[in-house]
């Protein structure tokens, strides 16, 4: 997401060759209006940061044109989703920085200083999450209109001569082994062996709480119900294929050492179900990749742009 893989290795580069040093900050140069879009302006500001941004990614090629190209969708993708009431709180942005920032093993103001001395700035790089959070927000909402508008989902598939689509719906719970963060390099092995051991003496969800009152910080959530296509990414491998009453591998996470057990499974044939099913599968065929690419040429066409 986000350009995650190569954004990803160049903080490690940049993490290696020391760029966590102290280094005198340039003085600010004055900002020129480059580039107006829908009334929107873009300065030479804007373009020097993300110019800066692509660099970082280790990006070949005229990275100014690149810089301007990309600013101009930024800006036409941020038009779309506002004029549709869509918003992006902060909350969400401020995580997934947190959880990128992690991936590096650095922390956020680690990240803000690598991201400010490539030139970036970490408010830069915020801008643009934000902006691919609230244009993917406003795709799968103009996807699930028009398919309304076509007729229901379902209905679709069993035209083009598929069976009715059906999804796994499992019930879960989360046992967690807390390790506070001050605590966690002398204490997560310990508690990952804990919570190894506590999966492999697991039973059901309906006594695991009881289980848990003899443990030390262990706190049992229950998870609700999602259907196989909503599972969190990182956690889907290992529930999908699990029935009653098993548990997933113990993974050491922020919060410390846990795993997810299946309290229940049934399998769902509905039309939320035809949905979820169509969406990844159209996201896995690269249909959604189509309907972004035409949402974007049709916004091109009524926008006014201006080079200055």
């Amino acid at each position: 997401m986000f350009r995650y893989q190569r954004l990803a290795a160049a903080i490690a580069l940049s993490f290696a060759a020391g760029l966590l040093s102290p280094i005198a900050l340039q003085p600010a140069t004055a900002s020129e209006i480059k580039i107006v879009v829908n009334k929107v302006p873009i300065t030479s500001y804007d373009i020097a940061k993300r110019t800066a941004f692509l660099r970082l990614q280790r990006k070949s090629g005229n990275l100014g044109q690149q810089a301007q190209d990309e600013l101009i969708e930024d800006a036409l993708k941020r038009s779309a989703f506002q004029s549709a009431g869509i918003s992006v709180p902060d909350a969400e942005v401020d995580a997934y920085f947190a959880r990128f920032a992690k991936s590096n093993k650095l922390t956020p103001a680690q990240l803000t200083q690598v991201l400010g001395q490539a030139g970036v700035t970490a408010r830069h790089y915020k801008d643009f999450i934000e902006t691919q959070m609230g244009w993917g927000k406003y795709v799968r909402a103009r996807l699930r209109a028009e398919n309304k508008e076509e007729n229901d989902i379902t209905k679709q598939i069993l035209a083009r001569g598929g069976d009715k689509p059906t999804a796994t719906e499992y019930i879960l719970q989360q046992v967690i082994f807390v390790v506070p963060a001050a605590e966690r390099s002398s204490r997560l092995a310990a508690r990952t062996k804990e919570a190894q051991a506590m999966r492999q003496r697991f039973q059901s969800c309906d006594n695991s709480r009881e289980f848990a009152k003899g443990l030390l910080d262990v706190t049992v959530r229950d998870l609700g119900r999602s259907l196989e296509p909503e599972l969190p990414s990182e956690w889907a491998p290992m529930v999908k294929g699990l029935s009653e009453g098993q548990t997933t591998q113990v993974r050491q996470t922020e919060k410390g050492a846990e795993f997810l057990a299946v309290c229940r499974t049934r399998s769902v044939s509905d039309d939320r179900a035809a949905e979820m099913v169509w969406s990844a599968e159209e996201n896995g065929n690269g249909s959604g990749k189509e309907a972004q690419e035409k949402f974007l040429s049709d916004l091109r066409e009524k926008a006014e742009i201006q080079r200055k």
